[in-house]
Formats: C-alpha cells, sequence, structure tokens
C-alpha cells in the first residue's frame, strides 16, 4: 500500500533529476501511478479512529437516570452530563439511550392528520392528574395541571394547582388569557363534568360556564366522545412535562411548594419551549404569539371574578358563621345576618362580608368543629355578654369608657294616688265633653 513515506521518497528523486521510468524502475511502482503522485500530491491520510466520548462511566450515569426515571427524554440527559463536563454531541447520547432502552414510540395503528387552524381561532386546555409525582416525592396534597395552549402558534401554559373544579378551571383560562394578551374564538377541552353535562352526543354547558364564555367573547366547545385526538395539541406537551420537566425538578431539587413550582415551570417553558423551533411549525412559539396576539380578542375590562362565594346566615345568639363544619367568628352586630363568604382560588384565607362591606377575615383550619375567634370579635362579644349580666355588677363591662349608671335607692316602698283623668284634662258633663 503507498504510504506518505513513499511519496517523500518520489519527490526527492525527481527532484534530482530522474525521469518517472527511472523512478518507477527504482520504487518498483508504474509509472503512470508515479505520475500520478507528481501531479496530484500525496495520498490521503488514513482516518485515525480518536477514542469515543461515550466512556463507561458516562455510559453508566445514563443508565443510572434511565433507572431512576425509565421515561426521561434524551435531551434531558444530554443537559445534565453536559453540566457535568461531558463534550459530546447530542446524538451521541441519543445513541447511548436507544442502544440502553430501545425506541421510545412504535408505529401507530392508524393514520391521523394534522389539523390546520388559523391564527387566534383555537386554543385548547385540559388537566393531567400528578398526584402519584406528589406522593413520590413527599408532598401530602393533590396535585394537578391545568394546560392551555394556543394551536397556531404553540405557546402554552402550565398552572399547578390542587383542584380541576369549575372556579379552578375559570382561573387559569383566564390566567391563560391575561398572559397571551388576549382570548381566541374558541376554546377546546374534554367533556369536563365541571364545565357541563353530557346528553348523548351532545355536550350542555352549565350556567357559569355559559356566564364565563359570554363575558370573554368566546365559544367553549367539546370533543366527541372518545375523540381524544381532537385536542391533541395541549395533551402531548403533558407527556413531555411528564418525561422532561418533572424529572428534571426532582433531580435539581424538590420545590418548597407549588407556587416555586409554578415559577420553574414559567422558567422551563421559556427557555425550552417558547423559544426554540418547533419541529412542526418551523419557528419559536414565542415569534408566532407575537403575529397572533394581533388576531386575538380584546380582553374584558372587568376580570372574572373565579373566587369562591357562597352565603351562610349568622347565628342569632353567637356571633359565629360556619364554614366547612368550622365556626369563624363575626362581629356581634352581624348576628342573624345573612353575609358573603368569599375565598381565592388556591388561597387558606375567607373573607365574610355584610352588605357589601368587609368584616371578618379569617385563615381557615384544617380540623372540625374548631371554634375560630377573631380578638376583637371575642373582645366585643364578651363586653356585651358581661353587660348584660345585672346579677353580677362587678363583672359588668361599660362600654365606650362610659361612668356606671347609679340605681336611686329609696329605701323602702311608697304608695302613690292614681290619677284623676277628668280634673287633669278638665272633662265636665256625662258625654265627655271638654270645657274651654
Amino acid at each position: 500500500m503507498m504510504t506518505q513515506e513513499n511519496y517523500v521518497k518520489i519527490k526527492d528523486l525527481h527532484a534530482q533529476g530522474w525521469t518517472i521510468k527511472e523512478i518507477a524502475e527504482e520504487t518498483g511502482w508504474h509509472r503512470t501511478t508515479v505520475s500520478d503522485w507528481l501531479k496530484n500530491g500525496p495520498p490521503p491520510q488514513r482516518r485515525v479512529s480518536e477514542p469515543s466520548v461515550m466512556t463507561d462511566d458516562w455510559r453508566g450515569r445514563i443508565e443510572l437516570l434511565l433507572e431512576k426515571w425509565p421515561r426521561l427524554q434524551a435531551v434531558s440527559i444530554h443537559n445534565r452530563l453536559v453540566a457535568d463536563g461531558f463534550e459530546g454531541s447530542y446524538p451521541t447520547v441519543v445513541r447511548a439511550v436507544r442502544d440502553i432502552r430501545g425506541p421510545r414510540f412504535r408505529a401507530a395503528e392508524s393514520v391521523s392528520v394534522p389539523i390546520h387552524t388559523d391564527p387566534g381561532e383555537e386554543a385548547q386546555f385540559d388537566f393531567c392528574d400528578l398526584s402519584s409525582w406528589a406522593r413520590r416525592v413527599g408532598w401530602n396534597i393533590p396535585l394537578v395541571v391545568f394546560g392551555m395552549i394556543l394551536s397556531w402558534s404553540r405557546w402554552r401554559m402550565w398552572w399547578f394547582t390542587t383542584s380541576e373544579d369549575r372556579q379552578h378551571t375559570f382561573e387559569g383560562m383566564a390566567r391563560f388569557f391575561d398572559q397571551v394578551g388576549g382570548v381566541p374564538a374558541v376554546c377546546r377541552t374534554d367533556r369536563m363534568g365541571a364545565l357541563g353535562r353530557s346528553q348523548g352526543r351532545r355536550f350542555e354547558l352549565h350556567p357559569p360556564t355559559v356566564g364565563f364564555a359570554a363575558h370573554h367573547g368566546i365559544k367553549i366547545t367539546s370533543c366527541q366522545a372518545g375523540d381524544a385526538k381532537r385536542k391533541g395539541k395541549v395533551e402531548r406537551p403533558f407527556r413531555s412535562l411528564q418525561e422532561t420537566f418533572l424529572p428534571e425538578v426532582e433531580a435539581d431539587g424538590v420545590p418548597a411548594g407549588l407556587d416555586e413550582l409554578n415559577r420553574r415551570a414559567v422558567v422551563w417553558l421559556a427557555d425550552r419551549v417558547h423559544g426554540v423551533e418547533s419541529r412542526t411549525t418551523g419557528e419559536t412559539p414565542i415569534d408566532r404569539l407575537a403575529v397572533e396576539r394581533d388576531f386575538l380578542g380584546g380582553l374584558p375590562r372587568v376580570r372574572f371574578d373565579t373566587d369562591y362565594v357562597e352565603t351562610r346566615r349568622v347565628h342569632n345568639i353567637l356571633p359565629f358563621v360556619s364554614i366547612d363544619a368550622n365556626r369563624y367568628s363575626v362581629p356581634p352586630a352581624a348576628l342573624g345576618h345573612t353575609v358573603e363568604i368569599r375565598r381565592r382560588v388556591d388561597s387558606d384565607r375567607v373573607e365574610i362580608r355584610l352588605a357589601g362591606r368587609l368584616i371578618a377575615t379569617h385563615r381557615l383550619n384544617a380540623g372540625r368543629r374548631v371554634d375560630v375567634w377573631d380578638p376583637e370579635h371575642r373582645a366585643a362579644a364578651e363586653a356585651l355578654a358581661l353587660g348584660w349580666d345585672t346579677d353580677r355588677p362587678d363583672l359588668r363591662v361599660i362600654a365606650n369608657d362610659q361612668p356606671p349608671v347609679e340605681r336611686l335607692d329609696l329605701g323602702g316602698d311608697y304608695d302613690v294616688d292614681d290619677i284623676d283623668l277628668a280634673d287633669r284634662y278638665a272633662i265636665t258633663g256625662d258625654n265627655g265633653e271638654v270645657s274651654a
């Protein structure tokens, strides 16, 4: 095989004035080969294989990550390895992950066709239950995530919360509208019992849902039964949430609470989703949102009220109102009145209003049959209660720092003459005529 050393020797002989025939006879190479070397340069260097960056140590780390999170995506694994000093490329990690775990997806049973939507035409929303993840990380609370996405721009929002009732659904949609700066024409979801009632193929919205839609000027529609693919734009990102975001959150340290988890979600979506080119659209969601925002409807002038609101009647003797098997104090002046109880979504504080005026604020108690007092309410109630106790003048409390009223002791019983009405009113005659 021709080597670099052969070429150097041929060049030296040619420089000394040797003919191609003489060089061929000297080196044993054919005259055509010698001539080609002299015209076109040396032969290509043999490629020397470099040692692979995917060493046994890095491969072992990948195996540990997949053992702990079997559905973890290769992009998350590559990011963690790079943070630890890995110098290989993303395809190198992908090959190793596929070799260890195998392919993640299989061929679909049937062909599907993407559904086209125009800018501002539709948004999709749904909930995803994350209670199993919450238990695994030691959270003793129900955990769900509300997801909503603009179908054209693919701009999305995740909001982690504790319930998927009607108030939480309305609050999630209102937050999404605030973040994108407008409202789409249609909001699509599945047949959520919190929003409506199924009647065969029909889905009839509850009155509060109709009010929410009318307030924002939108149409809330549902998919047909068994047609989950119709809202696949919001469901598919939940897979990324469970396979990428939550494992990365867990690996970086479990958040202290829902507020921290939601803050991490905002940062993660901005870095890993909204600023990255979509494989479907070929553009970043943040750039497409800037275009789609002009096609969205305007936000209502007043934000929709998503608070829990109900009415209660205050006890007619005790200054308490009952909430979830506990009693919470109110000012004594509210006895027997009907009051409004208001609590914000995901808040542990309750506000009590009488005729639109805030009269009490309490933190909800997790127990049952507990009396929760406001110190001012208790002091006022005790003052009134003791003030009514005439048999215990030593315990009587005088309101407004007024001096006590002294009783007049006459020292015995006295007879009083009957009043003579005829003499007082100068009545004369049998017919009761009054004299002038």
